[in-house]
């Protein structure tokens, strides 16, 4: 009798324990969760950057996420055209724009027959200030996010905010559903704004800051933060690379941006200088407080674009000393942001990742100027040559419809009246472009439907192809020749000058470590995905780094 009570005692036991487990595993897996994803993208910044900027960073910014995270030191785009749209949008989306859609920052329509803006939407208006700014969504992005993903599987209790000086570089990375998206509208105004999309009203945080008045405090001299003699992992302050301020003779130091923003947009101004910037971290750490992100154990997602590394580099291009200025006070802001998070979030309750957009090219004149192969195309001529060539070759000059990121958009309509066949008129502009100088590869639109390469730049065309969005014939320049000013740098390659960008991770669920081992920007979303435990962005083709994750 003893035996059989101990025993039915013990088979009572083993299904109580069975039937708590789940409970615990639950509970365990909900602790196990950030209270806040907050995604950062530096626009326009090179791998080379937390390098040849390291001893200029303090403790606090991106040493702190390399020391206590994890750095992915070979991480690249899957795709062209590397342009800051795309690149948003495939950071949050786990895709490229084959599927996603983003194609470019705007794009030649061949339905309505004309160009149209990323973010753009007539059906909406602006919020917080009378301007077509305003009128902006993700409608056109055709894929979700992790974030939106996030929102879905806590059914809409999980928080997601975007915040950008660029409205696509807020807009495309909150997604779908995001409580809010916030750009920085200048000119005369110097405000945060929203569209119709996300409310009606901007909430009462978003009026304090505007009525804060920070834009303008900002308004001041351009200086190096410290001795520009100590500058010395960029190029002389005086040259012939970079654009400069109208109004100021010379593209050097110091730069008092109250003298010179009446010529240089008023408030847009800002924009291409550091404390760009610095307006961004400030209205990021007022998001925080004000729609108070992070505070209980559903987990919320901040996304964070710093667009102002990209105007400077655009500017001044890469070598040079404004841009060092910049990533220098870049390191500072981003340390007072993660301060803020320790302070409003607390230590090890949130998880963070750094990447970029894009990347930039050296000036090529600058290359050139130290016997680098580089150069620049004049698209104009190439266009009339290509105009001159169907009038020769088909009698028409009316078969072209658009020539616009590097591909042809022909005119469908006038090929039927002509009874053309299209892709044989597609093979026909390859053959002729493929001869004009400095077109390195050019392929048809039926090429890329189908064959499916497995290396090389054509890898990268075909995961940019969208075969309702693209052009019929696309084609790439010859290294570090672009269709640019000959001052400052730019992006779009397949090259690593523009394709190597930054991948750091740390806090909650992040191992420290890093790797040179290939991660592709596609890797991101569904990283995050793993770790709040989601479904992947509906999209998605990148793989979990698994090796990052606790």
């Amino acid at each position: 009798m003893k035996n059989l009570v101990s025993f039915l005692f013990a088979v009572v036991l083993f299904f109580s324990c069975n039937a708590q487990n789940p409970i615990v595993s639950k509970q365990n897996e909900n602790t196990n969760k950030p209270k806040l994803v907050v995604g950062i993208v530096v626009d326009q910044m090179r791998y080379d950057y937390l390098n040849r900027f390291y001893s200029k960073y303090g403790e606090g910014g991106f040493k702190r996420m390399m020391n206590e995270g994890f750095n992915c030191k070979n991480n690249h785009f899957n795709y062209v055209p590397t342009y800051t749209a795309p690149g948003h949008a495939s950071v949050y989306t786990g895709t490229t724009p084959k599927y996603h859609g983003i194609i470019g920052n705007d794009w030649y329509d061949k339905e309505i027959k004309k160009m149209v803006y990323c973010a753009g939407d007539d059906s909406v208006q602006s919020v917080g200030a009378e301007t077509e700014d305003g009128h902006m969504s993700p409608h056109r992005m055709k894929t979700t996010t992790f974030a939106d993903e996030n929102r879905l599987f806590t059914q809409m209790r999980g928080k997601t905010i975007g915040i950008s000086i660029k409205d696509r570089g807020a807009i495309l990375p909150a997604g779908h559903n995001a409580n809010a998206a916030y750009w920085f509208y200048g000119k005369d105004k110097g405000l945060f704004i929203s569209s119709t999309f996300y409310m009606n009203n901007l909430p009462n945080w978003v009026n304090d800051f505007n009525k804060s008045d920070k834009a303008t405090s900002y308004l001041k001299p351009w200086n190096t933060l410290y001795n520009i003699e100590t500058y010395t992992e960029s190029g002389s302050d005086l040259n012939d690379f970079e654009g400069g301020f109208k109004g100021k003779e010379t593209a050097t130091f110091p730069y008092d941006l109250k003298v010179l923003k009446d010529q240089n947009g008023g408030f847009d101004i800002l924009k291409a200088t550091p404390y760009g910037n610095a307006i961004v971290a400030d209205f990021a750490i007022a998001a925080l407080r004000g729609e108070q992100l992070g505070q209980d154990d559903t987990t919320d997602v901040l996304t964070v674009s710093f667009s102002s590394t990209d105007y400077v580099g655009h500017n001044f291009g890469v070598n040079s000393k404004e841009i060092e200025d910049t990533y220098i006070r870049l390191d500072k802001d981003l340390e007072r942001f993660f301060k803020a998070l320790d302070e409003k979030v607390g230590k090890g309750n949130y998880t963070v990742f750094l990447t970029a957009d894009h990347a930039a090219i050296d000036v090529p004149s600058y290359l050139q100027s130290v016997k680098i192969p580089a150069g620049y195309i004049d698209t104009k001529a190439q266009k009339n040559m290509l105009n001159d060539f169907m009038k020769t070759k088909f009698g028409a000059t009316d078969l072209i419809e658009n020539v616009s990121n590097n591909q042809v958009f022909l005119n469908r309509a006038k090929l039927k009246e002509l009874n053309l066949d299209l892709e044989t008129v597609q093979k026909a502009i390859v053959n002729e472009i493929i001869n004009y100088d400095h077109i390195d590869k050019a392929y048809t639109a039926a090429t890329m439907g189908a064959t499916s390469f497995t290396t090389g730049i054509e890898t990268l065309l075909q995961k940019g192809y969208n075969q309702k969005r693209s052009g019929d014939v696309l084609y790439v320049f010859d290294p570090a020749y672009i269709s640019y000013s000959k001052t400052g740098s730019t992006h779009g390659s397949s090259l690593n000058y523009d394709t190597h960008v930054p991948l750091l991770f740390f806090g909650k669920g992040i191992k420290h470590g890093q790797t040179l081992r290939k991660t592709e920007i596609t890797d991101i979303a569904p990283t995050m995905s793993a770790l709040l435990g989601t479904s992947f962005p509906s999209g998605a083709i990148g793989q979990p780094l698994e090796f990052v994750l606790n």
